[in-house]
């Protein structure tokens, strides 16, 4: 332990354990410490017996919801957008099996629909009138055809200065289209886009329909065989590949500050390991953070797929908060035994939400409801936090919490945004 390293990556949850496969296939020298004696800390898979633990504070779950074994249910559930290009990037598909999630939904004048993403859907969605299909269907042929370094695609339109709400008006959407595309295709969860450049907007947008084109399934988002607790550990094999060491188990890590109050490294157990630099999550440091929000969830347990959404084995919807009066967007993710995360017949599904009042169970009954009978349902909620710290100072580079999106958008930006802070490069 009484080493010099580069980085010294404190939890194990997904971003700190992507951001130390990154690091050392870049050739740095990372010791990776988690005070849990497993991987994935709030990212972690549970098996039946481990989640009625959890929620239940009892360890005899009944016996007509199957094998406990068969059971992998993820403590916070995402599917996927650009950490494809890290996947790939890293070559971590070696370690990992996904499968396309089959259906992307949304929720729209209180009913489910597909999400349509191109020129031909935007034609055939019972979303949309007559009218309003046409006029979709131009704007998306303006989304699909624009290219950054391509002048003549832009029709005049500067992107970087013209506003999402500037561009959605030359094309007359309504608000209940502008809904759908901005939070189910852009995957915004809130309306401030309106007013920023419209070029991220686009590039959003691109990127669905790009994903959707590649992965061949009836939607963009792909999820690992046996549940998301599978991703921390694929990073960890493949930073000690590249040389990272990894210690479980190591509680009370004492984060160590020089004169000048950079890091100098990290104590536990009575042994301090020199680094120059820190990643961890906000628990690490909680004098460096500070509150921004409440996540309220619950994790239901049923014999059947969320109704509405083609008999799909897995399925994503989102909920535009306006659709609830609400201020904040609400995510439905089902998952099943064809992902090997439950038994034969069994589904598992989540709803998530930013908590908006003190009783997140009231908060997510519209969403509950959608999902029809349950066998079993769980609420659970957290606190998020966001760093308050100047990481050029201290050399302390900490993640926010998991937000309720079910995608893995938000929490792979931050990746990407934390790894050009700790060197300097793009992803």
């Amino acid at each position: 332990m009484d080493e010099e390293y580069d980085v010294i990556v404190l939890g194990t949850g997904l971003k700190e354990c992507i951001l130390s496969g990154l690091l050392s296939v870049d050739g740095l020298k990372v010791l990776h410490m988690d005070r849990n004696d497993y991987y994935g800390g709030e990212s972690t898979s549970l098996n039946l017996t481990q989640l009625w633990k959890h929620f239940k504070g009892e360890d005899k779950p009944p016996e007509q919801l199957g094998a406990s074994r068969d059971y992998n249910v993820d403590m916070f559930m995402m599917a996927n957008g650009s950490l494809v290009r890290i996947l790939i990037h890293t070559d971590v598909t070696k370690y990992l099996n996904f499968k396309a999630v089959d259906g992307s939904f949304v929720y729209n004048k209180s009913k489910i629909y597909k999400v349509p993403a191109t020129d031909v859907e935007a034609l055939k969605s019972p979303l949309m009138g007559l009218f309003e299909k046409r006029r979709a269907r131009k704007f998306f042929i303006y989304v699909q055809d624009y290219d950054e370094n391509d002048p003549k695609s832009h029709e005049g339109l500067d992107l970087t200065k013209v506003t999402a709400k500037e561009l959605i008006s030359k094309y007359g959407l309504e608000d209940d289209t502008i809904d759908f595309i901005g939070h189910a295709l852009a995957l915004y969860s809130s309306d401030n886009y309106l007013d920023q450049p419209a070029l991220d907007f686009v590039k959003r947008m691109k990127l669905y329909a790009e994903s959707l084109a590649r992965f061949q399934g009836g939607s963009p988002y792909i999820y690992p065989l046996y549940g998301l607790g599978e991703l921390p550990q694929a990073f960890a094999r493949l930073s000690a590949v590249y040389g990272g060491t990894y210690m479980l188990n190591k509680p009370e890590c004492k984060i160590e500050y020089g004169d000048g109050g950079k890091v100098i490294g990290v104590t536990s157990e009575g042994e301090t390991a020199k680094c120059k630099k820190v990643v961890c999550d906000p628990s690490y440091l909680p004098d460096k953070v500070k509150k921004v929000g409440k996540v309220a969830r619950a994790v239901c347990i049923m014999s059947h797929p969320i109704p509405d959404t083609n008999d799909s084995h897995s399925a994503q919807v989102i909920v535009p908060q306006k659709q609830l009066g609400r201020k904040s967007d609400m995510y439905l993710f089902c998952c099943s035994y064809a992902h090997n995360v439950a038994p034969k017949g069994k589904f598992i599904a989540f709803v998530s939400t930013e908590a908006e009042t003190d009783d997140p169970k009231v908060e997510l009954e519209p969403g509950i409801k959608l999902l029809g009978p349950v066998d079993e349902i769980f609420y659970d909620n957290y606190d998020r936090y966001e760093p308050t710290n100047d990481n050029t100072a201290d050399n302390c580079f900490i993640s926010a919490s998991y937000d309720p999106t079910t995608h893995f958008e938000t929490t792979v930006n931050d990746v990407i945004q934390m790894y050009t802070k700790i060197t300097g490069k793009l992803l």
